[in-house]
């Protein structure tokens, strides 16, 4: 299975597309889709994505929302292209430490949805906690987890 992740900042995933295993290139233009449902969006927002979406008409999709996208391109090395996208590739590593969701053997699409929503509430939550352990400091907070 294919699996288009949006993401914001801190890898907190927004959306996502599941495609069949099969298919030739990601799922770019339903992945962007998923923003109209978030309401309106800060008018600087740049797209990353990786060397997968390196077609002749995937970069239009983004063009056409007013979206800046940058593209890793085939052939270069990915730890240069990869320093934009970690938040992406660390949300889904987040989504491989379920074993469920790294090999999923079910067949009903509705089960695979509801067990990526459970996923991303899981990482969600922990990504909020995280922050919160960290920017939210008070005098008599201890500085460790006990």
């Amino acid at each position: 299975m294919k699996r288009s992740v949006l993401v914001e900042g801190y890898g907190i995933p927004l959306g996502r597309v599941l495609a069949g295993a099969n298919g030739t290139t990601p799922p770019l233009r339903p992945t962007l889709d998923r923003l109209d449902a978030l309401g309106p969006l800060p008018d600087d927002i740049t797209v990353h994505l990786d060397a997968g979406y390196d077609s002749g008409k995937d970069p239009r999709h983004a063009g056409e929302r007013g979206l800046h996208g940058e593209i890793a391109h085939k052939g270069e090395k990915a730890p240069i292209q990869a320093t934009r996208r970690w938040h992406v590739e660390r949300t889904n590593a987040w989504h491989n430490s379920f074993n469920r969701l790294q090999r999923c053997y079910e067949r009903r699409e509705i089960v695979v949805d509801a067990f990526f929503d459970l996923a991303d509430t899981i990482v969600t939550l922990r990504s909020l906690i995280r922050q919160a352990w960290t920017t939210h400091r008070w005098n008599a907070r201890p500085a460790r987890r006990p």
